[in-house]
């Protein structure tokens, strides 16, 4: 009950920071921070590990906090397709420039309704 009423006011105060103009870009980031407010928020990372040739690996985290004590850990990992290799020039620290074969990256692009 306590997770759901947590998680129901994180999303709630989140909806009211967001951008409510589909096709601006927002200049002032305000809503950026370098604490997480501990009394009663959702903390959450996403990132992608490469795992083999054909595979990548999506780990999602939430850190969930309540009254300044971290409640919960909450992790979820899928395994995606790779994207396969990018063919670029790479410059070393002599500046000289060599053909390099680095695997490509997911772009991560996160919608809150």
């Amino acid at each position: 009950m306590k997770l759901a009423l947590c998680l129901s006011v994180a999303s709630v105060l989140f909806l009211f920071s967001c951008n409510n103009e589909p096709d601006t870009i927002k200049i002032n980031n305000e809503d950026i921070t370098n604490t997480v407010n501990k009394d009663g928020a959702v903390e959450t990372s996403v990132s992608v590990n490469h795992l083999d040739s054909l595979h990548d690996i999506l780990i999602t985290k939430h850190k969930v906090w309540a009254d300044n004590k971290e409640y919960r850990n909450i992790e979820y990992r899928d395994t995606i397709p790779a994207l396969g290799i990018e063919h670029t020039v790479a410059e070393n620290k002599d500046g000289d420039t060599i053909p390099a074969h680095i695997k490509k990256d997911y772009e991560i692009f996160i919608t809150i309704k």
